[in-house]
């Protein structure tokens, strides 16, 4: 049933004017080297304008979310990524201070947000996102420090989504599929409808954005990024 998914979900890159790689059932062992420094560079270019273009707002956010409770301004979290490597993952903070020991309390004591969290591993009403908070998230402007994992080369401007370690068994089998790229800033969940869309249709729109990556797809889903960002399409 789930490679059914993923059928649809390559299926539906067509409208992106997307090409399979897929090859008898595996990805294609071809991989032109010219794609990769395309890709890379238009994240150093795309990740490094945008920083120096956005530093003003960074500073004052990054100074709000500090002045809002007195704790720390970044939010930094281990995720899955390339090759599996584990790496640091930017954020600006959007959630109460120990909001993890905040999490396992309200897991325990209420069933309905345990099972909520263990199918889409997000809360729709998450007591511990704060008022700031849920602004940041709302305007995605909560992920703009991942800019910084871009230059790195922690993470790409697109691909899918970072993961956590707990999120590794979700993939299953297609977990193999997830560390052939670096996770992404924006990518085909993104721009697909975001949190409106269940953990499965999410994996399977990373899998087929591995097997069927191209620059030109990097491109057309950083276009669709900005209105859906603008849009606040399926973000909460």
């Amino acid at each position: 049933m789930f490679a059914s998914e993923i059928d649809q979900a390559s299926a539906s890159l067509a409208s992106f004017g997307a090409r399979s790689r897929r090859a008898n059932g595996a990805l294609a062992a071809t991989d032109p080297a010219g794609r990769g420094v395309a890709i890379r560079t238009m994240d150093i270019l795309i990740a490094g304008a945008a920083l120096i273009f956005l530093c003003p707002l960074l500073v004052v956010v990054f100074a709000a979310v500090r002045l809002s409770d007195g704790g720390p301004g970044i939010f930094a979290q281990n995720r899955v990524g390339f090759g599996g490597k584990r790496f640091r993952c930017f954020k600006f903070r959007s959630m109460v201070v120990n909001a993890d020991a905040h999490l396992a309390e309200l897991l325990n004591s209420d069933p309905d947000a345990r099972a909520e969290w263990m199918r889409d591993q997000k809360l729709q009403r998450d007591p511990r996102i704060t008022r700031l908070g849920l602004f940041l998230r709302r305007s995605s402007i909560d992920e703009l420090p991942q800019l910084i994992n871009v230059l790195k080369g922690d993470m790409s401007i697109v691909g899918p989504r970072p993961i956590i370690e707990s999120e590794v068994v979700r993939y299953g089998r297609y977990f193999a599929d997830y560390t052939m790229v670096k996770p992404g800033l924006t990518g085909l969940w993104q721009v697909s409808g975001r949190n409106h869309l269940s953990y499965r249709r999410r994996v399977a729109l990373d899998v087929s954005y591995v097997r069927n990556q191209t620059f030109m797809l990097n491109v057309k889903i950083v276009a669709m990024t900005v209105p859906a960002v603008l849009l606040s399409k399926g973000s909460w």
